[in-house]
């Protein structure tokens, strides 16, 4: 059986990336002065991902992520704090057969501490060599896993 011209295989089971559900957040790469990668890991869930989150009705990325980081990790930044990465797709992590499409943000936090607060029940400092040993999402793993 040939592919159809957009990727699905008539008879194929689940959704392709042309027709998967997508879930839209706004995700921060926050790294430390060791060069690690700021993950977190919400409470019922497995994986470890990048901060932030979905966005409430009328705001834009930027918007969601300040307010993501300060309700997640009790960082308050402002607009100077990040810059636009650009968006990147990946295998959602914790709903099965959906795509994350990610509006991501590098975000300088100082010297601020992150602390697990809202829905995160773990923070961690990752590194490449790190990923063996964690199950990360993949956003994470495939773009921005130092």
């Amino acid at each position: 059986m040939t592919p159809a011209r957009d990727g699905h295989r008539p008879g194929a089971g689940g959704p392709t990336a042309h027709d998967a559900p997508r879930i839209h957040v706004s995700a921060a790469v926050i790294t430390d002065d060791e060069g690690r990668l700021l993950l977190v890991r919400k409470n019922g869930t497995t994986a470890f991902m990048q901060p932030g989150g979905k966005p409430e009705a009328g705001e834009s990325a930027a918007q969601a992520l300040i307010r993501e980081l300060e309700e997640e990790i009790g960082i308050r930044l402002s607009d100077a704090d990040i810059r636009p990465l650009g968006a990147f797709t990946a295998p959602a992590a914790n709903e099965a057969g959906h795509l994350v499409v990610a509006e991501v943000f590098a975000a300088d936090i100082g010297a601020a501490r992150p602390v697990a607060a809202a829905e995160i029940a773990e923070l961690r400092w990752v590194t490449r060599a790190d990923a063996a040993a964690l199950e990360i999402a993949p956003l994470a793993l495939e773009n921005f896993l130092p």
